[in-house]
């Protein structure tokens, strides 16, 4: 039976990518820290874990504990990475040393013991700003906005004359615009990955996740995706904390629909290259939160606008799916407002220890809120 290393896998992509490997077939074994960011501080083997899946605790940036894992595995997922934007831009040498020494950890072992096929998590924060099309139709990429043009309020994108530019699904073929040092991360374990896997004869792909969503999300941590923070802030009775005003648009997909994706990508066997993993549709950070409060009975709540913009931040991007469809076979399943009720369902008997509001205040002290 074909064995898979899932690095990261107690984590919320990773246990149901676990789940997704096991129901096919596979055997599992997880390599994962339990941070306590994630995981709170008792480093107890979390109870949605798959009774089926092997668990060694363990960082990936050991090199003993990466060696153990690696034996008698036969591919692997690399999904361990410390995630977050903001906290990146201040806590610089932890994400540095988890996302990119750990994935040079990982690859100098599988330089010495080649596996059938290495899967890496990428992001979409590696485009920085998605594309956009202009008045005379042509489709352009962007530049960062200026500060003193957000220092306005002026959030939308804008071509010479001043007329807003009008956001399009984002290709894989769109050159990297790196706006953090988590962005940077990724771009590098994709980029590492690629070379050593070409390398060393290891057929490998790089899946750049859009903002997966759905039950298991740490919800007190300030870091995780959007929705677990708002998550959180509506199950202590806050409005959600919006930045800007509302209007950015993301791709929201759920997290069954990635856990397939990466076992897609496992099973395709000429496939080596970068693929995104979105829903190829958008929403405003707005609308998100306002449907979040709905499914989970808190309409009395309105999100608060803060009129405040995140060093890092980009206004528009989704993903054009069109290359994942065609290459992996991969479609996206799960219909937006059907993963907001599960995930509601999910949150009923769930407590948050709300963090938003502190975590703001960091990235404020900082110079990184503005």
């Amino acid at each position: 039976m074909t064995r898979v290393l899932i690095t990261g896998g107690a984590g919320f992509i990773g246990s149901h990518a676990a789940d997704e490997l096991l129901a096919a077939g596979y055997e599992v074994r997880l390599l994962d820290n339990l941070s306590p960011q994630v995981h709170g501080g008792n480093r107890q083997r979390p109870a949605y874990l798959a009774k089926d899946a092997e668990l060694v605790v363990g960082d990936v940036t050991d090199a003993l504990a990466v060696d153990h894992a690696l034996r008698g595995t036969d591919m692997v997922l690399h999904l361990a990475s410390a995630v977050g934007v903001g906290q990146s831009m201040y806590d610089i040498e932890p994400y540095v040393r988890t996302n990119e020494l750990g994935t040079a950890v990982l690859l100098q072992a599988l330089s010495k013991r080649p596996v059938a096929r290495l899967v890496v998590a990428s992001s979409m924060s590696i485009y920085g700003e998605g594309l956009y099309r202009s008045a005379d139709q042509s489709v352009v990429a962007c530049e960062e906005r200026a500060v003193e043009q957000l220092r306005r309020g002026d959030w939308e994108l804008r071509d010479a004359a001043g007329n807003p530019l009008d956001p399009v699904p984002t290709p894989e073929t769109k050159q990297p615009s790196l706006s953090s040092i988590y962005a940077l991360n990724k771009y590098a374990q994709e980029r590492m990955c690629l070379i050593t896997g070409k390398a060393y004869g290891i057929p490998t792909v790089a899946l750049r996740f859009f903002n997966a969503f759905g039950p298991r999300q740490a919800l007190s941590n300030p870091y995780t995706g959007v929705l677990a923070i708002f998550a959180a802030r509506l199950l202590n009775g806050r409005p959600p904390l919006v930045f800007e005003d509302g209007r950015q648009r993301r791709d929201f997909v759920h997290v069954h629909d990635v856990a397939r994706a990466c076992r897609m990508a496992l099973e395709a066997e000429h496939a080596q290259d970068v693929f995104n993993v979105g829903s190829g549709q958008s929403r405003t950070i707005l609308s998100v939160a306002e449907d979040l409060a709905e499914v989970m009975g808190r309409r009395d709540i309105a999100p608060e606008l803060t009129r405040k913009y995140r060093a890092g931040d980009i206004r528009h991007c989704f993903a054009d799916m069109g290359k994942s469809r065609d290459v992996l076979g991969f479609e996206p399943r799960v219909a937006f407002r059907d993963g907001l009720e599960e995930l509601a369902e999910y949150l009923a008997d769930q407590i948050a220890d709300d963090q938003a509001e502190r975590a703001t205040k960091e990235l404020q002290q900082r110079g990184l809120v503005a």
